[in-house]
């Protein structure tokens, strides 16, 4: 039987310049997005979309 390889876990890189920017952006959005919508019910997984938020928002500050 041969080796085969999973690709479960694997990271695709993100292309550089606009496109990468506006992904970001995008994902930034909807994250905040989430987070304002768990407002009244859940709060640690509000509190989770917040911080995953806050890390697209310094990975973007650091590409502009």
């Amino acid at each position: 039987m041969e080796n085969q390889y999973c690709k479960v876990g694997a990271v695709t890189p993100i292309d550089q310049g606009r496109q990468a920017i506006a992904l970001l952006e995008f994902r930034y959005q909807s994250f905040l997005e989430k987070a304002a919508n768990m407002e009244y019910s859940d709060a640690r997984l509000r509190e989770f979309f917040e911080q995953k938020a806050l890390k697209f928002k310094k990975v973007l500050e650091n590409l502009v």
